[in-house]
């Protein structure tokens, strides 16, 4: 090959968009489901057993858009009108049929999807959609975590008062050589005694994973001194259960003082004033 010497001009010059799809099988095959769907002005359970008979994953999915329900949100759901400790998977739907059909006229599947088919759409319909589904659906998660902060913001002013403390920022380290991202740093980033993170699970960028490594790295490099406050909240764990266990867990061997959810708040408020004596701020 021979030899090229190229400039940034010459790179810029010669890019493009890349195309690129959101498609891939699983989509594909939905959207193949969508567009077999008879138009009817009132469903039966023989048109929801077709549905879920034929692919049952593919017919879930189609299930959720109809409801407008993550997956997370759509399996809670389905477990609290179904009992028991099983799964929502094609086990118990093959096992417990009527029990699974029932579940979802509690959720309105049935009614949801008559009116969706039946239902006039323009294209401005078409961009509301896309927003809720987009940006709507990461407002949504933001303003849900925003809110467990803002709450926790709250008692933590009365207890220290509004100078008592740092927000939002990054606090230093045991070996004041690195720091690391905190919501609370009390009474400051330089020398907290006291950290408090909050992760309500459902809420953009607080996966499972994440919240699991953002709170080990605070175990990491905090001082073991520093009394390390989680507070959390959502449904949502009930589902991930084996990771709050892990939290929990920590709890237990001392790297998290205590766990609280917003029904907690007032043992949240009294710890922080106990620690406040404790520490002398």
């Amino acid at each position: 090959m021979r030899r090229y010497k190229q400039s940034l001009e010459d790179v810029l010059s010669a890019l493009a968009p890349v195309g690129t799809t959101w498609l891939d099988e699983h989509s594909t095959a939905v959207v193949a489901a969508v567009s077999r769907l008879p138009k009817k002005e009132n469903y039966q359970h023989a048109d929801v057993v077709s549905i879920l008979d034929e692919d049952f994953n593919v017919g879930i999915t189609l299930i959720r858009l109809v409801l407008a329900m993550s997956k997370d949100e759509f399996g809670l759901q389905m477990s609290q009108q179904l009992g028991g400790t099983g799964g929502v998977g094609v086990s118990r739907y093959r096992n417990e049929q009527g029990a699974f059909l029932k579940a979802l006229d509690c959720l309105g599947f049935r009614d949801a999807l008559a009116v969706l088919v039946n239902r006039p759409v323009d294209w401005k319909d078409i961009l509301c959609e896309r927003l809720r589904f987009g940006r709507g659906s990461a407002i949504k998660g933001q303003k849900r975590g925003r809110e467990l902060e803002n709450t926790t913001e709250e008692i933590v002013v009365r207890v220290f008062g509004k100078g008592g403390f740092d927000t939002r920022c990054r606090f230093v380290g045991s070996d004041e050589t690195q720091t690391e991202k905190a919501d609370f740093a009390i009474p400051t980033k330089s020398a907290p005694r006291i950290l408090i993170e909050c992760k309500a699970y459902g809420a953009t960028g607080s996966k499972q994973t994440d919240i699991l490594g953002d709170i080990e790295r605070v175990v990491i490099k905090k001082r073991s001194d520093t009394h390390l406050l989680l507070v959390t909240d959502g449904i949502s764990w009930t589902l991930r259960q084996n990771d709050l266990r892990k939290l929990i867990d920590w709890q237990n061997s001392g790297r998290i003082t205590r766990i609280y959810t917003q029904r907690m708040a007032a043992d949240l408020e009294n710890d922080l004033i106990q620690l406040k004596r404790e520490h002398s701020l």
